[in-house]
């Protein structure tokens, strides 16, 4: 390892100590002029679960994209496996995102392909040989309780299904952090708590988990950290926490 890489690894390895994710304080205003976020200090640290939550407009959106460097803060800094998203080089963004598993409310499955190519997908997208991606999609896809259904269309799927592809498709990569972007938004309350009880395994086996979500049944059962978020700041920030109304 040369010296230059070193000193970035160790450099990487002090700003983690903060947090796997760390905004110091971050805004973030669109060209309209309207802040999304303002002045928000937040530390995640590595194997935590976490929810989110908070009205629409509260900012949660924006903090995911920022996260995924979709956005670049407008001031402070944000920090997300010890890297500085703002000094991220555009050709860098791809592996940087390789560490990283998105799921959102909608899906996103490719819907001319069955359900071993959708979560194949993302292996090829890093260059996994063919062998490999052999071998783990079909693991990845029983860990989700998918097993049998590997050569179904996504079209022929239930909503609670669907789920479960995007959910393969975004830990088959094995990232450090999966974020979870209102992923039981248009799922029934049975297959809702099948997602988080996955979402919960997947936390124990070591991923960072970030849930955004309005789903205040489960976040009060679930006694996760809860963040929230009102007109672009953070209200509230408690262990084993529940859903509150900020009036």
């Amino acid at each position: 390892m040369s010296k230059r890489e070193y000193l970035r690894k160790k450099r990487e390895q002090m700003i983690e100590e903060k947090g796997i994710i760390y905004l110091d304080n971050v805004s973030k205003t669109y060209s309209s002029g309207s802040p999304a976020l303002n002045g928000v200090t937040l530390s995640i640290m590595r194997g935590e679960f976490v929810f989110i939550v908070g009205d629409s407009g509260s900012g949660k959106s924006t903090l995911i994209k920022l996260l995924l460097r979709e956005l670049t803060a407008s001031g402070g800094s944000v920090y997300v496996m010890g890297n500085d998203l703002a000094k991220l080089r555009h050709r860098k963004i791809p592996r940087f995102r390789r560490n990283l598993g998105v799921v959102f409310q909608d899906f996103r499955l490719l819907k001319d392909r069955n359900v071993y190519e959708n979560v194949a997908f993302a292996q090829r997208i890093v260059e996994t040989p063919t062998k490999e991606i052999r071998r783990n999609v079909p693991a990845i896809l029983a860990t989700v309780g998918l097993a049998g259904k590997y050569k179904a269309k996504t079209t022929q799927l239930s909503g609670g299904e669907q789920q479960r592809v995007a959910l393969a498709r975004a830990l088959v990569n094995n990232p450090s952090i999966l974020l979870a972007d209102e992923p039981t938004g248009n799922l029934d309350p049975k297959n809702s708590w099948e997602i988080m009880k996955l979402l919960e395994e997947i936390n124990e086996g070591g991923t960072t988990v970030v849930v955004v979500t309005h789903n205040r049944e489960i976040v009060n059962a679930m006694h996760k950290r809860v963040i929230t978020m009102k007109k672009g700041v953070i209200v509230n920030d408690e262990e084993e926490g529940e859903y509150i109304d900020e009036d």
